[in-house]
């Protein structure tokens, strides 16, 4: 596992001292910690937030808890995600483990039925998550919400197995004739899942509250349905259209729109430009898992800090695959994408020629000396 430090943010006891500035609180805050003795050694990024220093000893480490990290069970099924897509690791400021489900296929995620082997080994997957200590356990799939109850029964860990765990809470943010905006890849693929729906987050999806908006027109979007790369890029101007015209059409009557939930795994990367776009808030998976692990997450800026390691910014790889049983590997249905597969060689490369230039770099060194 990636090498994890203390938090140096702040310490117990630290206060706000009166007419000094916050870089000198925020300095002398580490200053009182009972971990370091910093003083004038203390060093800034270029952000000005406080560089991580490791555990003074090993008895440091025992007082306290690992950092939060994310456990995400992944369909049968490759694709290259985009930054901003729950696949794509580099979306979360925390570590990520992954774990594919063989013979969890797409089709059969959206059929809501598992038969026995691959139920078991979906049980397996959630367990092995477990294990690993992740805080929170998603999906990469929105229909993964089939299994939610599933999932909550093999762990005592937060489970939230789509952004549309989110809904109770946006649900209660707003008047009963304010309406939330559901954007998901196909218009017609929550309606099977209503019943559902209700029974686990206590809403009803075709409540005229909510306003149900499929992305499967939006041009440059049927990559998802095809498994290919989604040029964000040229997406981005389509799905803010159709935002802004969802909202426009309901601007101004007795019910307008206060908010957006995406439901697909896919649709974050677009979530920064809707929200610039309307001004409303857009809430997707990536906000769904972020909520669930800051609950986890020290404040530095009060209370007792220090408990937990801080995390070093070093996420854990990941290819297609990885982390499945040698017994099972030949159960995997799909095959790590080809685009995928070319990145992950090119870094290979990369980090060996980088490797290789290090070491002549530290003989020629040695030469001259």
């Amino acid at each position: 596992r990636p090498q994890r430090y203390l938090s140096t943010m702040g310490c117990a006891g630290s206060t706000l001292r009166s007419g000094a500035s916050f870089e000198d609180s925020r300095l002398a805050a580490v200053e009182d910690s009972r971990f370091h003795e910093v003083g004038h050694h203390a060093q800034f990024d270029e952000g000005g937030r406080f560089k991580q220093l490791p555990p003074a000893n090993d008895d440091a480490k025992l007082l306290v808890a690992d950092h939060p990290s994310l456990g995400v069970i992944r369909l049968d099924y490759d694709y290259p995600p985009a930054l901003g897509d729950v696949d794509h690791p580099g979306s979360f400021y925390y570590d990520v483990f992954y774990r594919v489900v063989p013979g969890l296929t797409f089709e059969l995620c959206q059929s809501g039925e598992l038969p026995d082997d691959v139920k078991q080994r979906f049980i397996d997957a959630i367990t092995w998550l477990d294990e690993q200590g992740v805080a929170g356990i998603t999906g990469d799939c929105g229909f993964f919400m089939y299994f939610q109850a599933l999932a909550r029964s093999v762990t005592s860990k937060p489970v939230f197995m789509s952004s549309l765990c989110q809904l109770p809470a946006v649900v209660c943010a707003y008047a009963a004739d304010e309406q939330i905006a559901l954007f998901t890849a196909n218009g017609e693929s929550l309606k099977p899942m209503r019943e559902l729906i209700k029974k686990e987050c206590g809403v009803d999806p075709d409540d005229t509250r909510f306003v149900i908006v499929g992305c499967e027109d939006v041009p440059g979007f049927e990559a998802v349905a095809n498994g290919d790369r989604v040029d964000v890029d040229s997406v981005v101007p389509h799905l803010v259209r159709l935002a802004e015209d969802t909202v426009a059409k309901h601007a101004g009557t007795a019910k307008p729109i206060r908010a957006i939930l995406f439901e697909c795994t896919e649709l974050p990367p677009y979530s920064d430009a809707v929200r610039a776009a309307t001004r409303l808030p857009v809430f997707d998976s990536i906000t769904c898992c972020n909520s669930m692990l800051a609950s986890l997450m020290d404040n530095p800026r009060f209370g007792v800090n220090n408990w937990h390691l801080s995390w070093d910014g070093a996420h854990t790889t990941h290819r297609f695959g990885d982390n499945v049983p040698p017994h099972l590997k030949g159960k995997l249905v799909n095959r790590e994408h080809p685009e995928n597969v070319a990145r992950w060689n090119a870094n290979l490369a990369e980090r060996s020629s980088f490797s290789s230039a290090q070491q002549e770099s530290i003989g020629r060194g040695s030469r001259e000396l």
